[in-house]
């Protein structure tokens, strides 16, 4: 009940009381329209490799569709890496199933390129038609030596320290990191390239990064033993946001301070101004409603309401709550008006926001997006 509590408080801070309700009933008014996946296997394609928090959130609701959608069919995950997940989401952009069988996933690393205009980017979310969004956290870390430097919460005694991560690109999600280090006056240099968060992680373990952050669903399953084990301590969480659109603590790590927190702290930070205001633009249109299901614009409309029904059945599962809190961590998982909404607040900020993050990766990495 706790967890039902939390979930509707965060989703009534995002989308109002009406969206919650959404998400958090199964009742619907249709039924699958006839639609029967009996015999057939659906391929539920991200954009991204298998070692990161996308993957494990991909798998974890992979067998259940297979569960709930009529006929039971087969649910395989299959992996298009490459661009920070721009490759994945042009090739999506090209399909024109329309039978239910190809649905897609993306992440705020697919969120990002698309808002701030990065001319790889040839896909249009507008085309798309969505029937899950996901909220979701993330949690940066450190070594354990680097993570006993802070002094509480300030994170001055860092700023001495030159870091290393691994990070898919500069206009993808880790974007809400490297403007976070900065704003912090940590001297961090990002390895841009690698596939998915996932590798990132791995960089870390082998000692290749010094500081790294994962989304809840990877940071679970995959630091958390590291933390247990002394090899990493957690530095901070991005935070979620209360019915007010205020940043508050992350209701999965109730025990970790946010990026908020830790900048007030910080003498450098400022939770005013430019930055400030840019850096939480992209932490909502990132992480509230991370990570989306999909379906192609071609689909049928009885395919789309055939997989409404479904999400919202497996929502109502007795043990749903507990099982999606072990692996994805306590976040909305909104379907039907609650997935538009979100859809709507991912691939939107406001153009301040916007000019400033264009103008800060131009001059920090020399990244050009006029």
């Amino acid at each position: 009940m706790k967890y039902l509590e939390t979930t509707r408080r965060v989703a009534l801070g995002l989308f109002g009381a009406g969206a919650a309700a959404v998400m958090a009933t199964s009742a619907w008014a249709g039924g699958h329209g006839g639609v029967d996946f009996g015999g057939k296997t659906i391929e539920f394609v991200i954009p991204f490799s298998e070692s990161g928090g996308s993957a494990r959130w991909a798998n974890f609701y992979a067998p259940l569709l297979s569960e709930a959608l009529p006929g039971n069919p087969t649910v395989v995950v299959r992996y298009r890496p490459g661009a920070g997940s721009t490759a994945g989401a042009n090739w999506f952009q090209e399909q024109d199933t329309d039978d239910g069988t190809l649905i897609f996933g993306t992440s705020g690393s697919t969120q990002f390129p698309y808002l701030l205009g990065d001319p790889r980017v040839r896909y249009e979310y507008n085309d798309w038609q969505v029937v899950l969004a996901s909220g979701v956290g993330g949690v940066a870390y450190l070594p354990a030596d680097l993570g006993g430097q802070m002094d509480g919460l300030d994170a001055t005694p860092l700023q001495g320290t030159d870091f290393i991560w691994g990070s898919q690109g500069a206009t993808r999600l880790d974007l809400v990191a490297n403007l976070a280090w900065k704003m912090l006056g940590m001297t961090v240099d990002p390895v841009f390239g690698i596939e998915g968060r996932g590798d990132g992680r791995l960089m870390f373990e082998r000692s290749e990064a010094n500081i790294d952050y994962q989304t809840s669903p990877a940071y679970l399953r995959s630091v958390v033993p590291m933390v247990e084990e002394g090899l990493a301590v957690p530095m901070m969480t991005w935070g979620a946001l209360d019915d007010d659109g205020d940043i508050v603590r992350d209701p999965t790590f109730p025990d970790i301070p946010t990026f908020k927190e830790v900048c007030e702290a910080t003498p450098a930070c400022s939770t005013e101004g430019d930055a400030w205001a840019a850096w939480k633009a992209f932490f909502i249109a990132g992480f509230p409603a991370q990570k989306m299901i999909f379906l192609p614009g071609s689909a049928d409309a009885d395919v789309v309401a055939t997989y409404t029904k479904a999400l919202q059945d497996i929502h109502a599962r007795d043990d749903f709550a507990e099982l999606s809190a072990k692996t994805l961590g306590i976040y909305p998982q909104m379907t039907a008006d609650g997935a538009g909404k979100a859809k709507s607040l991912a691939t939107d900020v406001p153009d301040s926001a916007k000019a400033f993050v264009v103008s800060w990766l131009e001059e920090d990495y020399g990244v050009s997006l006029k």
